[in-house]
């Protein structure tokens, strides 16, 4: 019952105000202080009612519904510590320096073409290298390649 008031408090509240207006009007009524003038009356209460709701209701509808918070915190950024290749992974799985630079420039994202456009390479040769690195890092794919790199830190 106590949930209930709270989530219709404001429709309770508007009630409440209509009924004390009309016992209010009707008490005028009897009293014969008004009898003249009661359409004139129930008008102006009405008037002064909706002035109210729709004052109520801009109030309620132009404020902002979302608050800005602002969260200021300390980020800690570490020195980038220089990278050292790993070479006797390098040389373990028997990786040249031309698979190296493609392994390098597919950890930067870059198409099999653009690779071929930046080692001044054909697209057949970048797909032979690619090849050859899968095979021996024993990936299936790129990302899988470069993720196994960076582990062995044959790449940064």
């Amino acid at each position: 019952m106590y949930a209930f008031l709270i989530r219709h408090k404001t429709l309770l509240l508007y009630g409440l105000c209509l009924a004390v207006l009309l016992f209010l009007l009707k008490w005028l009524e009897v009293r014969l202080l008004l009898v003249d003038h009661a359409f004139e009356l129930y008008i102006g209460g009405i008037a002064v009612l909706f002035t109210a709701l729709g004052i109520w209701l801009t109030r309620k509808l132009t404020r902002p519904r979302v608050e800005t918070i602002v969260v200021e915190k300390e980020i800690y950024v570490q020195k980038e510590q220089s990278f050292q290749v790993n070479e006797q992974e390098l040389d373990s799985l028997g990786i040249s320096k031309r698979e190296l630079a493609v392994l390098g420039l597919m950890a930067e994202g870059l198409s099999n073409q653009e690779i071929a456009d930046r080692l001044f390479v054909s697209l057949n040769t970048v797909k032979t290298h690619s090849s050859n690195l899968f095979e021996k890092m024993e990936v299936k794919r790129r990302t899988q390649a470069v993720e196994k790199a960076k582990r062995m830190n044959i790449i940064p």
